[in-house]
C-alpha cells in the first residue's frame, strides 16, 4: 500500500465539519461548514455543521481545510509515461504498458483527481482499465475513453516508420466511410467517446501543426455514429481551418485549439461547442528543450506556435467560451500526478483561481455528461470530494502539492488519507 493511503475505506457515513466549501459552481466559499455523505452520496451541504455521531461514522475535522469536488481532467493519455523517447515506448510489451497505466491512474487519483477522460490508447488497455477500475479491482479515477483516435493518411498519429515495419493497432482513415466504419468499431469496443485528428500535431514529426487533416465529411461521419449511441466527440485541433472544421461536423470539444479567431470563437459559441486547452503539454516540451531524448522538431513546433496558443486561450476566455481542464498528460515530461500545474498555467493566462476550478469541476462536467452526478458538491450528487490543507482561491498551486490533497473520497469511499495522525 502507498503510504498515506487508505483505499475503499467505508463507513456508513462520513461527515466533514470546519471545512471551506468550494462547490464547483463559482459561488461564493461557504466557511465553516459541514458536509455529509451516505450510501456514496452527499447528504447534506450545512453551515456551521456539526459531526454526526455513530461507531459506524467517519469523521474528518477540516478546520483550516478547503473542500472542492473531485478534480476532473478531460484529456490524459493513461498508456503514456512522458518521457519523450518515442522508441523506448514502442520497445514496451502490451502487458507493460498496462501495468504502468495502472500506476498512471493510481498516482492521477492519488493527487485528487477522481474523474478522467483518456483521449488515446490502444490495444484496449484504456477500455480495461477503465472496467477494472469501476470493478473496483485496482485504485483510480473514474474513466471515460476513447480507444484509438482517428486520423488521415500522414495525418496528426499517423508517424512514418520505414515500410518493413507495421502497426497492426491504429485508425488511418480516408473518406467518410472508412471514418464511419472505424467509429462503430470502437464504439463496439467499448469506447465511451471518438476522437478525431482535424489537424497536424506537435508530436508527430512530418506533420504540419496547422495543416488539415480529417475533413469535414469525414468527421461529420464519425459524429453521426458516436450519437447514434449516446457518445460524445472530442477533436484534436490547431489550426484555424481544422478548428472551424471541427466545429462545423459537430464535434463537443476542440483539444489544444492554438489558432482561435474572432470567427471560429462564435462558431464555437453558436454550437456550444467546449475548449480544453491544454497549456501544460508545451510548457513542458519547452522547459525540458535541453533534455536528452526530447525531439528538436517537437520543441520547434512549440517555439513556433506557443504565443498562438496562450493568446488563443486568453481570447476564448475573454469571448465566454466554455473552458474545461485537460492536461494531455503522458506528452514529453509532463507526468500523470502532475495535472493541476495546467490550473497554475490558466490563471496565469487570466482566468480567477475560482474560474479554474470551475474548469476542473463543473464545467468538466458538463462537457463529460456527469453534471447530473458529478462536479459540484450538492445534495444527492455522487461523494467525489477532496479536502485540501490550504485555500486555492489565495494560491491555486496549493492544488499541485500532493501532499496538501489530505483526504481523497471517490464515490462515497476515501480512497486517500493523509491527515496528520
Amino acid at each position: 500500500m502507498t503510504p498515506g493511503t487508505s483505499p475503499d475505506v467505508t463507513a456508513n457515513a462520513i461527515t466533514i465539519t470546519g471545512a471551506t466549501v468550494i462547490d464547483g459552481t463559482g459561488k461564493p466559499p461557504v466557511p465553516n461548514a459541514a458536509v455529509v455523505i451516505k450510501d456514496g452520496r452527499i447528504v447534506s451541504v450545512e453551515p456551521e455543521g456539526s459531526p454526526a455521531a455513530g461507531d459506524d461514522v467517519v469523521h474528518i475535522d477540516a478546520r483550516g481545510r478547503t473542500v472542492l469536488p473531485g478534480l476532473m481532467d478531460c484529456h490524459v493519455h493513461i498508456t503514456g509515461d512522458g518521457n519523450p523517447d518515442i522508441l523506448r515506448q514502442l520497445r514496451k510489451t502490451i502487458p507493460r504498458v498496462a501495468f504502468e497505466a495502472s500506476v498512471h491512474a493510481r498516482r492521477t487519483l492519488e493527487t485528487g483527481f477522481t474523474t478522467v477522460r483518456d483521449a488515446g490508447a490502444g490495444h484496449l488497455i484504456d477500455i480495461s482499465l477503465r472496467d477494472a477500475i469501476k470493478e473496483g479491482l485496482l485504485p483510480g479515477p473514474r474513466m471515460l475513453v476513447s480507444g484509438l483516435p482517428l486520423t488521415t493518411t500522414g495525418g496528426h498519429g499517423d508517424q512514418f516508420w520505414p515500410p518493413q515495419i507495421e502497426f497492426t493497432d491504429r485508425r488511418v482513415v480516408d473518406s467518410p466511410d472508412e471514418a464511419r466504419k472505424a467509429a462503430r468499431t470502437e464504439l463496439r469496443n467499448g469506447a465511451d467517446l471518438i476522437k478525431l485528428c482535424a489537424s497536424g500535431g506537435v508530436m508527430t514529426e512530418r506533420s504540419i501543426v496547422t495543416s488539415r487533416c480529417l475533413t469535414v465529411p469525414e468527421m461529420r461521419a464519425a459524429v453521426e455514429e458516436a450519437r447514434n449511441v449516446g457518445a460524445k466527440t472530442m477533436a484534436h485541433a490547431h489550426g484555424t481551418e481544422s478548428i472551424k472544421n471541427a466545429v462545423l461536423a459537430g464535434v463537443d470539444s476542440i483539444e489544444h485549439g492554438m489558432y482561435l479567431t474572432d470567427e471560429v470563437i462564435e462558431l464555437m459559441l453558436e454550437h456550444d461547442v467546449f475548449l480544453v486547452p491544454t497549456l501544460v503539454a508545451p510548457y513542458h516540451i519547452l522547459e525540458n528543450a535541453e533534455k536528452a531524448g526530447m525531439p528538436e522538431w517537437a520543441v520547434t513546433k512549440c517555439r513556433e506556435h506557443g504565443d498562438a496558443h496562450r493568446a488563443s486561450f486568453r481570447r476564448a476566455l475573454a469571448a465566454g467560451v466554455k473552458i474545461a481542464m485537460g492536461t494531455d498528460a503522458a506528452t514529453p515530461f509532463n507526468y500523470h500526478g502532475d495535472n493541476a500545474l495546467e490550473l497554475e498555467l490558466m490563471v496565469k493566462e487570466g482566468m480567477t483561481a475560482m474560474q479554474a476550478i470551475v474548469a476542473a469541476t463543473s464545467r468538466a462536467a458538463e462537457l463529460l455528461g456527469l453534471s447530473d452526478r458529478l462536479g459540484t458538491v450538492d445534495p444527492n450528487k455522487v461523494a467525489d470530494v477532496i479536502v485540501v490543507a490550504g485555500d486555492p482561491l489565495a494560491d491555486i498551486s496549493c492544488l499541485r502539492d500532493k501532499s496538501r490533497i489530505e483526504v481523497v473520497i471517490k464515490d462515497g469511499k476515501i480512497a486517500v488519507d493523509r491527515r496528520p495522525a
